[in-house]
């Protein structure tokens, strides 16, 4: 790595001040290095902004509304929160799915929202000798169309093809969570399925996420979070789904199925949603809701093998808010 200024930010404040020009953001750090030492960014950073020195950006607290998550805190404490566990189950699943221990001890909230995508291409470092300018970083193709796509989306590529990484996303849309973000201007508030675009997220220079407000989830709802992937641990998802559905008196009152790992962001199963919103779950049901939640997918020359497992997951997460007798 070649040299550069560590700035200590006391504030959210002074962390915006200092972030300016060439600078990036570091809490954990788990995406931030290994963007660096592979010159992965646009240019190399003169300043590292390191926020984890900002009190009361750790915390988790619960109140009337729901929670509040501070963006510093660590996965490793989100899957070991009493309350997240209790309450707030697919947030903690979601969390313990990521990585390895050493990872979730370091790795944060914030970051995991923000990270960059996985996609080889992208991801090459020139300094292997081979980097792709691809139309993530300004060129005029996505490699991944006509070359290896396996783990590539099948809903809403355009152009980029890459898909959202995170897997705390996926469980925060299903509970409708908003993020809290700090930028010259103040405070500002995304729900989390707004904060994704194509290109990677709705934060404008100088913005930085400073908290997580989940409501309190529906008192009979049930929640679910599932993950394909080819190793149990450390690997990204595949394909991932979250859902959280209320039954009552045996009929669907309320569904959130949300879709990871095959678009550009999280996708909301509309349609699998409305297909079992007022019904009976059963397994023909889940079936043929499974198959409108892939209705629209558009799979590359490599990754159709997603949209059947996608409509696995979903069959699987519908199923598992019938009642046991069932």
């Amino acid at each position: 790595m070649r040299p550069f200024e560590h700035f200590n930010a006391g504030t959210v404040g002074e962390a915006i001040l200092a972030a300016q020009g060439n600078s990036r953001i570091i809490a954990g750090g788990t995406d931030c290095l290994s963007m660096v030492k592979n010159r992965l960014l646009p240019a190399y950073p003169e300043v590292l902004v390191n926020i984890k020195t900002i009190p009361g950006l750790g915390n988790i607290q619960e109140d009337a509304e729901g929670l509040k998550i501070g963006a510093l805190t660590t996965l490793a404490n989100l899957e070991d929160s009493p309350t997240v566990k209790e309450k707030y189950g697919i947030l903690a699943d979601a969390a313990r799915s990521i990585g390895s221990p050493q990872v979730r001890n370091m790795a944060t909230i914030g970051g995991n929202l923000c990270q960059d995508v996985r996609c080889w291409y992208y991801r090459r470092s020139p300094l292997t000798g081979r980097g792709y300018f691809c139309y993530r970083k300004g060129g005029p193709v996505c490699f991944a169309v006509g070359g290896d796509n396996r783990y590539h989306a099948i809903l809403g590529g355009k152009l980029c093809f890459a898909v959202c990484p995170s897997d705390t996303a996926i469980a925060l849309t299903a509970l409708e969570a908003d993020i809290i973000v700090q930028g010259k201007a103040g405070d500002r508030k995304i729900p989390v399925k707004d904060f994704f675009v194509t290109m990677g997220n709705v934060l404008t220079p100088g913005e930085i996420v400073k908290e997580i407000r989940v409501p309190k989830p529906p008192k009979e709802g049930k929640q679910t979070f599932l993950k394909f992937r080819l190793r149990k641990a450390i690997d990204f998802a595949i394909v991932s789904v979250a859902s959280v559905i209320a039954i009552e008196g045996g009929v669907c009152q309320d569904a959130r199925i949300v879709l990871g790992a095959v678009a550009p962001m999280p996708i909301r199963a509309r349609n699998a949603e409305e297909a079992i919103m007022g019904k009976t779950i059963d397994t023909a049901m889940a079936e043929a809701a499974a198959m409108t939640a892939v209705a629209g997918a558009k799979p590359l020359t490599m990754n159709a093998y997603k949209i059947e497992i996608t409509k696995a997951l979903v069959k699987r997460a519908i199923l598992a808010h019938r009642k046991p007798a069932e």
